[in-house]
């Protein structure tokens, strides 16, 4: 490590020991962890859980083991999600500590020595060389030629020059993120020099440990889906409570027999039992997190799934997201005024350029890991024809404050008494060497200025040819001859631009999120398709009230040199005002943004671990275009949830009105236990199958995004489902009195209303599949596991009807075929009433 010889000596061990006792390890603590039993205990004592556990306690108690053991089934697998969500915040924080604990060289004693990064501590003296990963936040004492890749923390797409001060203050706070700051902080990455700093803060007390109790202080919102299905879970149980005290009450009351009233009364609660919605729910997120990951895209927290499909505001991180998070030679321009644009071209470097290029190739380390000198290498390789040569690197001249260039001088033979000196560094400091004339340095400046303003990072490069006896100590001392400029910039991702369009269509506001510079930020936005009216600063953002960041964030798209607290403000500040926020990223200081947001979207490739960890959603594939497809398919999603609900409430009106319709008027009782498990059979596996499989309706896409306040069921949807179950019972209810008065035996009646019950369940079935479309339109989507279940339904109802032994367990007598066939046509005539009334409704049912 070239650096002065006045290196502090550092603490002492003692110490050492005794600041780690006093201040903790450099890691962030540990949260009071939940055993999974009282996590379990909590997950009991919720109202949807603890009917499904009820339910299954009464249908032991009558002996049908079979559905005991399903409802309690999805008692066991809601508590084991619920104890996986709990986790979360725990990995997110145990990747933040694995990130900010790397090996650290510190002076102690005077000597050098390697420790554990929890071990650093407050005052140590941390050596720091390229490709180390900094253990705490530092106050530079010394530097040469230090570049920091700080863009886990600040989303900057290019390393940040590090300067150290000549008298440093440690009462000043410096924060990531721009050229020249005294300090480097935790968790980046040294990628070009060395340096020498003292120890500031550990722990909790780092930038990045910030982020870290910013996550744990963050609480998981209850979906709005949830919540609102435990708001109809309770109205069902009070229901269906209320329904089953009075089936008892008018029993006992009406006929005396108050045992066989408790009875019937268990055998309706059971038919009102809202357990399909608990279900229907768990296999719909379960179900879609499956079909999202056909899209390369992984879901970690279910419930975003119908979030997504809602999200009106879309907060997009620039690197690694909009952008490839990779440095490319974007343009080449020469003093003779040529321009050349890498990125609208293909094909190798014309003639003119290909000297810049290799002169950029030259001036960079041999082997490159600053990214600006990878993209020059990458250039080079793919699209600059080989050239004989061989080269020896004969010395290298680095970055200064007083001048932003490097250069290295090489042998181009062995024989050639003169070395080429390859330059490249700030246009300033290149134009500096070159020493040009006024004219010629106004021009340079003006094309530089073009480049900047199109969001370009723009070197200088440079040449010159010297005697290798006698080198200069410095780069000044060298005649250099200017050879043109060099922009360089993060490109855009295929295919950004058409989801950003897609994004617009469907009703989201795409908000772009950077901690990039305004110009850089502008230039991609505009790319990207955005409307760039005003661009926010971080500076700005900091100056602005609550009120005034409240209305800043209605119409503003993109906000530049932002820093974390201040990305979670803004999707705070969203949220306040209504709207659901879909928030993408891949750093560590996108995470608290991340985890606040309605749905966090991490990129899988190029996201750190603690972005991952806390996200809802990880894009697999990097690709911002599966962002639409996942609302595509999140919109789907709900709208078949909302379906299922749809049928499952229309279909609980028949089955109650029939339980309660002998008790009123004192006829026989129709169904028993036996029966409603049987139609739970039907109606399972069509309200969780059949509509999770059915396919999208046309303008899924255009519709504006879904009112995040909205109702899962909304007073016209459940008017809806209201007129279909009245109707089902009424065709039902007609076939059960005309067949009692036709003096039909009860048990032929019983089995005939048992057949038109059952037909007119499958009918509800083929109504719903959709909301505006017609029978007809809704018939050409296939849908096979609509097929099987009736198929599977239809030979289940002919064995109980028909095989003796299935006849005496239900209490049904053989029905004649011609009775069959008069309830199937009723059957038949409900659909088509229910067909004309939707085609005749004005609005849409999904409104």
């Amino acid at each position: 490590m070239e650096l002065g010889t006045s290196i502090p000596r550092g603490l002492s061990e003692a110490d050492a020991r005794s600041r780690l006792l006093a201040e903790g390890p450099n890691e962030l603590p540990r949260s009071g962890r939940r055993t999974p039993l009282r996590i379990a205990l909590e997950v009991v004592r919720e109202p949807m859980l603890a009917l499904l556990l009820g339910g299954g306690a009464v249908y032991l108690l009558l002996g049908d083991l079979r559905e005991a053991l399903i409802l309690l089934c999805f008692a066991t697998l809601s508590i084991a999600i619920t104890i996986i969500q709990e986790a979360r915040t725990e990995r997110v924080l145990e990747a933040l500590r694995d990130l900010t604990s790397p090996r650290a060289l510190v002076v102690r004693d005077g000597q050098h020595r390697r420790v554990a990064g929890r071990d650093v501590v407050r005052g140590d003296i941390v050596m720091l060389a390229e490709g180390d990963r900094i253990p705490a936040d530092l106050l530079l004492v010394q530097g040469r030629d230090l570049q920091v890749d700080e863009s886990l923390l600040t989303g900057e797409s290019v390393p940040v020059r590090k300067t150290a001060a000549m008298a440093p203050d440690r009462t000043v706070k410096h924060r990531p993120g721009g050229d020249d700051v005294p300090a480097v902080f935790s968790g980046s990455l040294v990628v070009r020099g060395s340096g020498i700093g003292e120890v500031v803060a550990t722990g909790t007390r780092t930038e990045i440990g910030a982020i870290g109790q910013a996550l744990s202080s963050l609480e998981s919102e209850a979906p709005r889906l949830q919540m609102q299905t435990r708001r109809l879970v309770r109205l069902f149980a009070l229901a269906g409570a209320f329904v089953s005290a009075l089936a008892v009450l008018l029993y006992g009351w009406l006929r005396g027999g108050w045992l066989d009233g408790i009875l019937a009364g268990i055998a309706l609660g059971m038919s009102m039992l809202p357990e399909e919605f608990p279900m229907v729910l768990t296999i719909f997120m379960a179900m879609g997190a499956w079909r999202i990951s056909q899209v390369r895209v992984l879901t970690r927290r279910a419930a975003a799934i119908e979030t997504l499909g809602s999200a009106t505001v879309l907060c997009t991180d620039k690197t690694g997201t909009l952008t490839k998070n990779q440095m490319a030679v974007a343009e080449l321009r020469t003093p003779g005024g040529g321009i050349f644009s890498l990125l609208k071209t293909s094909g190798v470097v014309p003639e003119a350029f290909r000297d810049l290029v290799e002169l950029g190739v030259l001036a960079s380390a041999e082997v490159p890991f600053d990214p600006m000198e990878k993209a020059f290498y990458e250039l080079a390789a793919e699209r600059l024809p080989m050239r004989p040569g061989n080269r020896q690197l004969v010395r290298s001249y680095g970055l200064r404050p007083e001048l932003l260039a490097m250069s290295n001088v090489w042998r181009t033979s062995p024989g050639d008494p003169d070395c080429l000196i390859a330059a490249k560094g700030s246009p300033e400091a290149i134009l500096k060497l070159c020493r040009l004339d006024e004219g010629q340095t106004i021009a340079i400046r003006k094309d530089a200025d073009a480049m900047a303003a199109e969001g370009l990072r723009v070197l200088g490069v440079a040449r010159a040819r010297h005697a290798e006896s006698r080198l200069a100590d410095e780069q000044t001392g060298f005649a250099f001859e200017f050879a043109g400029l060099v922009g360089l910039a993060d490109p855009l991702r295929p295919g950004v631009r058409d989801a950003v369009a897609s994004c617009r269509s469907a009703g989201i506001r795409v908000v772009m999120i950077t901690g990039d510079y305004p110009a850089t930020a502008k230039a991609i936005a505009r790319e990207a398709g955005l409307d760039v009216a005003d661009i926010v600063t971080g500076e700005e953002l900091r100056a602005l009230s609550p009120a005034e960041l409240s209305r800043a964030v209605k119409t503003t798209t993109v906000f530049a040199r932002i820093m974390p607290d201040q990305k979670l403000a803004i999707v705070n500040a969203l949220k306040a005002n209504g709207e659901v926020v879909a928030m993408t990223g891949d750093g560590v200081n996108d995470a608290p943004s991340l985890k606040a947001a309605d749905i966090g979207i991490a990129m899988g490739g190029r996201g750190t671990d603690v972005a991952r960890e806390a996200s809802s959603i990880v894009l697999l594939d990097d690709d911002f275009g599966s962002i639409v497809g996942t609302i595509r398919l999140g919109r789907r999603i709900y709208d078949n949830l909302r379906k299922a609900m749809s049928f499952i409430f229309a279909v609980h009106v028949p089955i109650a009105g029939l339980a309660l319709m002998p008790l009123l008027f004192g006829l026989p009782i129709l169904f028993g236990p036996i029966h409603i498990a049987f139609l739970e059979m039907v109606i399972d596996p069509v309200c969780s199958l059949v509509f999770e499989a059915e396919g999208e309706e046309e303008d899924i896409m255009k519709r504006p995004a879904r009112d995040p306040e909205e109702a899962l069921f909304t007073r016209r949807l459940m008017a809806w489902s209201l007129v279909q179950g009245v109707l089902a019972w009424a065709v039902v209810a007609a076939v059960f009195l005309l067949g009692l008065n036709a003096g039909i035996s009860e048990n032929e009646v019983r089995a005939l209303t048992f057949f038109a019950l059952v037909a007119s369940i499958v009918g509800l079935v083929l109504v719903n599949r959709a909301f505006s479309a017609s029978l007809v339109s809704a018939l050409s989507r296939p849908n096979r596991a609509l097929g099987a279940v009736i198929a599977v339904d239809s030979i289940v109802l002919c064995l109980v009807l028909l095989w003796p032994s299935a006849n005496g367990l239900f209490q049904f007598g053989p029905p004649r075929l011609g009775d069959l066939a008069v309830v199937l046509a009723a059957a038949i005539g409900l659909v088509a009433l229910l067909e004309f009334i939707k085609y005749r409704s004005t609005g849409r049912l999904s409104g």
